[in-house]
């Protein structure tokens, strides 16, 4: 059973969202503050995280997750266009949902993180010179050592890595990585090439592995 950490400060909507995700089958424990809901990590399974919260923001608790795990962030947000999205995307979040919640609609991005982390791509280990993509363990080196990646940042690179040189669109990758399959939202899917560039490339600012293609998407390299 999917185990759900809530933080989110508003009463009324902390009940009626830990009610709603209990009946869908869920083990739901919620906090109201993100110094109250960062020591209830480890019996979680993912994490939905308010960003407007009391002392630490949704912001720094997210930063604070990302220091200590992979452990999958939806993130809840008060208006889709702000800039609050692509800061907490930013700071690590996999997803994010818009207030006022539907419940239906964050226990499918609930099960779409966890079917991310929980994936068994086909049996291979792949080199791209310094890079070493192995499938079957879901582990990955830069020049022997490893490089901790998300679930949704290893789905990212997986998919990008299946078929080097070919070009995805950005909502293709929605569509395959983060199960969205209607018109999605890009800055998800650009938010994590960023993190995930970070990790894997000597110079993020010039990529050698995912390469931009402009007007089209993304692509793996080299080439």
């Amino acid at each position: 059973m999917p185990r759900v950490l809530l933080i989110e400060d508003d009463e009324a909507v902390r009940d009626g969202l830990t009610l709603a995700l209990t009946r869908q089958g869920h083990t739901v424990r919620a906090a109201a503050t993100g110094e109250s809901g960062l020591p209830l990590l480890p019996a979680a399974d993912v994490v939905v995280l308010d960003l407007m919260l009391p002392g630490m923001d949704g912001f720094e608790v997210c930063r604070r997750i990302r220091a200590t795990g992979e452990l999958p962030i939806i993130m809840l947000t008060a208006r889709s266009d702000d800039m609050d999205v692509v800061a907490g995307l930013e700071a690590g979040a996999d997803d994010y949902v818009v207030k006022p919640v539907q419940p239906r609609v964050l226990e499918a991005r609930i099960r779409a993180v966890l079917r991310r982390a929980h994936a068994s791509p086909a049996a291979q280990a792949d080199e791209y010179g310094g890079l070493t993509v192995d499938r079957t363990a879901l582990v990955v080196t830069k020049s022997g050592e490893p490089v901790s990646l998300t679930p949704t940042e290893l789905r990212l690179l997986l998919e990008l890595s299946s078929s080097p040189g070919r070009v995805l669109s950005r909502q293709q990758l929605l569509e395959s990585v983060w199960d969205h399959g209607y018109l999605g939202d890009s800055r998800l899917v650009d938010a994590c090439v960023q993190r995930l560039r970070a990790k894997i490339e000597d110079d993020p600012a010039n990529p050698r592995y995912v390469q931009t293609v402009r007007g089209f998407g993304y692509r793996f390299g080299p080439l």
